[in-house]
């Protein structure tokens, strides 16, 4: 006897990819208004890629605070971690985007949260600046 078949998740909608695709787009390239227009009429706001990354990883790491800010106002988890263990914050502090990191953090970010964590990522760097920022 051999075990039934298991059933597979169908293909995406290809429309659906490509609206995914923009979003993503959106994101990377700080476009806000786009993005946030997107969201409020119902893209998730925490929504990932293959990778994990989140809209808001996207942005941060692109370096567009207001974007950030954008997401968290409409729900984005600031601490949502891709499918390496890395934060928004970390990617922040990776960059050197010191606005970015001041977004995240009046979010809610954690700069303990990841693997490595913000601060981890600040001290291996010598970023005495991100180091700063991060410290209450």
């Amino acid at each position: 006897m051999t075990d039934p078949k298991p059933e597979t998740e169908p293909d995406p909608d290809p429309e659906l990819l490509e609206l995914w695709a923009k979003v993503f787009g959106f994101a990377r390239a700080g476009r806000t208004e786009e993005l946030a227009a997107y969201v409020d009429a119902g893209i998730q706001a925490n929504l990932t890629n293959d990778r994990g990354d989140t809209l808001v990883m996207l942005a941060a790491y692109h370096g567009h605070a207001d974007t950030v800010t954008a997401l968290l106002e409409r729900g984005a988890d600031p601490n949502r971690a891709n499918d390496r263990g890395q934060t928004p914050l970390a990617g922040a502090v990776f960059k050197a985007e010191p606005e970015v990191v001041k977004a995240l953090l009046a979010g809610g970010a954690d700069p303990a949260a990841g693997q490595p964590s913000a601060l981890e990522t600040a001290r291996l760097f010598g970023n005495d600046e991100m180091l700063t920022l991060l410290r209450p």
